[in-house]
């Protein structure tokens, strides 16, 4: 077992020192979990086939499920990508550094062990400061999938990377919560001024509309068939310990179904936990809830998804009953998430 370094970082140019020492154990092949706007991310060299797989070790995914690679700017990307066509500049011009991930063809010095075996590579700038300093102290392209055990739910904070990585990583850098709360939407260049969403994130399909002329959903996501060419879209994903119902709808007709499961929770003696909004909980026990904002706030949800149903590792509850939202704007990406977690176990009203 690695002993963990947990690092509080609040000022860049006073703790360079510590971000350059973070550098130093990603070019040695060490892993280092660092913050990003979306969620924390397990990071190790990109280019270095063995730390790869040292990642999918600490996090016990499948080693063809492909990594997003990390880098500091438009140049970081310039040194894996083979070629960036003018519509994946005009996105990186607009959405980049920001929660938007990109498909590229790959240079030979990628290893497969980054790509999960195919040809292209997932590349990302992270909208974070702290982030972007770490990356050009590593100096090389930093994988970085979520910190987290596979198929559990997202880190937002360090306390709840601890609670997976303590122990499987050589450090830790704190540097505060996550702001978006939901990983990065990835995307791929199908052609001229045409994109294919593979995993929707905090990049909307109608802010890409504003870039692009043809956005379209991936038929994976559409219908749940067909070979997955992204992270987060062959395996089960950001689930919590106990089993979830999610429950979509007005306030009214949400309320009511949420009442009629909880009710057949209670009856087969079960311990039930509430994901839900300040209107929605006020109909329900204050117990074991967790209030994620103000029913229809999407950013607050969003934020609060993953801290919620981590909750419920603590407070011990047999069943999850959540409310979902509509699937327009960053809803479609909160309802992925949800969607997964529940195991699919999504009504719709």
């Amino acid at each position: 077992m690695k002993q963990t370094k947990l690092v509080h970082i609040t000022d860049i140019e006073k703790d360079k020192a510590v971000l350059e020492e973070a550098g130093r154990i990603i070019r040695a092949g060490g892993l280092v979990v660092f913050p990003t706007e979306t969620v924390y991310g397990i990071g190790a060299n990109g280019l270095n086939a063995d730390a790869c797989r040292s990642i999918y070790a600490a996090k016990g995914r499948p080693s063809d499920n492909p990594l997003i690679l990390t880098v500091p700017d438009q140049q970081g990307a310039e040194k894996v990508a083979a070629c960036i066509t003018p519509t994946a500049k005009k996105l990186m011009d607009r959405f980049w550094p920001g929660p938007l991930t990109i498909i590229f063809p790959r240079q030979p010095q990628v290893p497969d062990a980054a790509t999960g075996g195919l040809d292209t590579v997932a590349l990302r700038c992270p909208d974070h400061d702290i982030c972007r300093a770490f990356l050009r102290c590593a100096d090389v392209p930093v994988a970085g999938p979520s910190a987290n055990l596979s198929t559990r739910p997202s880190p937002t904070t360090a306390e709840e990377v601890m609670h997976d990585m303590d122990g499987r990583v050589d450090m830790v850098i704190d540097g505060g919560p996550c702001c978006i709360g939901v990983e990065s939407t990835i995307v791929e260049c199908d052609g001229e001024d045409s994109v294919t969403i593979l995993r929707p994130g905090g990049i909307t399909m109608d802010m890409l509309k504003e870039v692009v002329t043809y956005v379209r959903l991936d038929t994976n996501l559409v219908t749940g068939q067909g070979a997955p060419k992204a992270p987060g879209m062959k395996y089960r994903h950001y689930a919590p310990s106990a089993p979830m119902t999610v429950v979509v709808g007005t306030e009214a007709a949400v309320t009511a179904k949420l009442k009629d499961l909880y009710e057949d929770a209670l009856a087969d003696g079960k311990t039930v936990g509430f994901l839900v909004s300040q209107e929605v909980g006020a109909h329900f026990p204050k117990d074991d809830m967790y209030i994620w904002g103000r029913r229809g706030d999407k950013a607050a949800l969003a934020n609060q998804l993953y801290t919620g149903l981590l909750s419920f590792d603590t407070d011990k509850v047999d069943l999850i009953l959540a409310e979902g939202v509509d699937g327009d704007g960053l809803g479609m990406a909160i309802m992925n998430r949800m969607k997964k977690a529940a195991g699919g176990n999504v009504i719709i009203l």
